[in-house]
Order: C-alpha cells, then structure tokens, then sequence
C-alpha cells in the first residue's frame, strides 16, 4: 500500500478551493477503485483538523462497525460519528478540491494549509497548528522512548 509521507503547505485559492499535494494525489489514485470517490475527508476526532482517507481504506475501516449490534445506541454513535460529517471528494483536473464549509471551520482553514502525511491518511491543518501538533508529536514520543528505555533497564536490573 502506497502511504502518506511528509507536511506539505497549500492554499486556498479564490474560490475557496485547496490543490491536494501531488505526492498525495498519486497515492489515492494508486488506492483508487473504479467508481469509488478519490477520497474521503472528514473531521478528525482528536484534533482541529481534518483527516483524508483513500475511500478503500475508510469504508475498510469502517468495517468495524459490523462488529456492533446494528440497532444499538454504540453503532448509532459510531455511524454518526464516521458517516455523518464524512464527504466523498474527487479532485479537479489541477488536483483541487472544494471543502464543505463545515469542514473549513472545524479545521480553522482560511488562507494557508499545511498537509500532514500520517501513512495510510492525511491530515489538513491551519499552519500554526499543525507545528504545534508536530512540536508535541515529538515531545511525546521522546517521552515514550525515555519510558521505554527506563523499563528496560529495570527488566534487565531484576
């Protein structure tokens, strides 16, 4: 599978369209599945941002939900929660793509984007804070690698 790599910066034109990163582009189009939409963009549970997916893999992960009772209130609330703020895009021949104005809010998207690869999906950020995800993403996983290494050392004291 074809993944999502690096942080990409865009803008949004006039007409309220941003040009999704080539790298980008030809990944979801190697995903691509005839009479699929080229991506699915959503708004991302943990962040301000949003998150873009190759359609295979969105409706592949939400698979899931079929593990849920269909009348339950838990698969309500993940449907909802996957489905219904989630937008099948297809880019235009200069690779651009409309966002819904409810998607550009969520995200604070005005005038500059910043993509984020994250392997099998991407983000679009506002700029400042997608830095400052990217800044704490670092923190963090330094953490992570310091905790690690202490329980290492701890296992192999005893």
């Amino acid at each position: 599978m074809t993944m999502f790599l690096g942080t990409h910066a865009s803008r949004v034109d006039a007409k309220g369209r941003i040009s999704i990163p080539s790298p980008f582009r030809a990944a979801l189009r190697e995903q691509a599945r005839p009479g699929e939409a080229l991506m699915i963009i959503r708004p991302s549970h943990l962040h301000d941002c949003l998150e873009g997916w190759s359609a295979s893999a969105f409706f592949a992960f939400s698979g899931a939900l079929d593990e849920y009772d269909p009348f339950s209130a838990d698969h309500d609330d993940l449907a909802t929660s996957l489905y219904a703020d989630a937008y099948p895009l297809d880019c235009d021949k200069e690779g651009r793509v409309s966002l819904p104005k409810a998607l550009k809010e969520h995200a604070g998207l005005e005038d500059d984007v910043s993509f984020m690869g994250l392997g099998r999906v991407f983000q679009i950020w506002n700029p400042t804070l997608a830095e400052e995800r990217r800044k704490q993403a670092r923190s963090r996983t330094r953490e992570l690698g310091h905790r690690k290494h202490a329980e290492t050392k701890e296992r192999t004291a005893l």
